[in-house]
């Protein structure tokens, strides 16, 4: 009986030998089962494959399969905030961030002039390929988080990034000259031989695509 659970089972008094064992069994199977919590309700650390149900019970209402895992697990981790803050400039920009861009929200009292009372401008800004779908997916999301009088003026700012790469190389040569053995008395002739080499650099010049 080592190794089987000694926990008190459901099984009535008058459970034959055979149901008892099968109890003590079954209970020393579930107890190998290491407990999912709390790693299961955490957006980091969850399975990929667990998140669709975690948004789900966090009441996300846009959702794409096709999205990237990380902008899964950043809109998971931002649905319950958004919806506590609502109607608010952190609600918004939370609603920005969980589609993997970088918000920049003003509000109507922030300008100059002021603008429309609750009017909000909303700059979302993108460092990868944008799309129509994207877009639409924003809007929804920005539907969701702003209150029903605000008004929203909503553009997107597309920016690029890259590397620059600069090389040099350098070719070093060393010359020997052999003369032949000279003895007095000796007379020797022969044909001369003579070589040429050359290097040749070429260096292109490649500036971006003007919009």
């Amino acid at each position: 009986m080592t190794g089987l659970s000694i926990l008190p089972g459901l099984l009535p008094a008058n459970s034959s030998p055979l149901e008892k064992a099968l109890d003590l069994g079954f209970g020393s199977l579930l107890e190998r089962v290491a407990p999912p919590f709390p790693e299961l309700m955490s957006p980091k650390a969850t399975s990929v494959e667990f998140l669709p149900y975690l948004a789900a019970d966090r009441g996300v209402g846009e959702w794409s399969s096709e999205a990237p895992e990380s902008e899964k697990r950043l809109t998971v981790e931002l649905a319950w905030p958004t919806k506590r803050q609502a109607g608010t400039r952190r609600a918004l920009e939370n609603a920005v961030r969980g589609l993997e861009l970088m918000p920049e929200v003003v509000a109507w009292h922030e300008r100059e002039p002021a603008g429309a009372p609750y009017s909000f401008s909303v700059r979302a800004y993108s460092q990868r390929p944008y799309s129509e779908a994207i877009n639409n997916r924003l809007d929804r999301r920005l539907a969701e988080a702003k209150s029903e009088r605000d008004i929203l003026s909503v553009s997107v700012g597309l920016g690029t990034s890259g590397q620059h790469y600069l090389a040099a190389t350098t070719i070093c040569g060393e010359m020997s000259t052999i003369y032949p053995l000279a003895l007095d008395g000796l007379q020797s002739s022969g044909m001369a031989f003579m070589a040429a080499g050359a290097y040749i650099l070429e260096s292109s010049t490649i500036y971006p695509k003007e919009a």
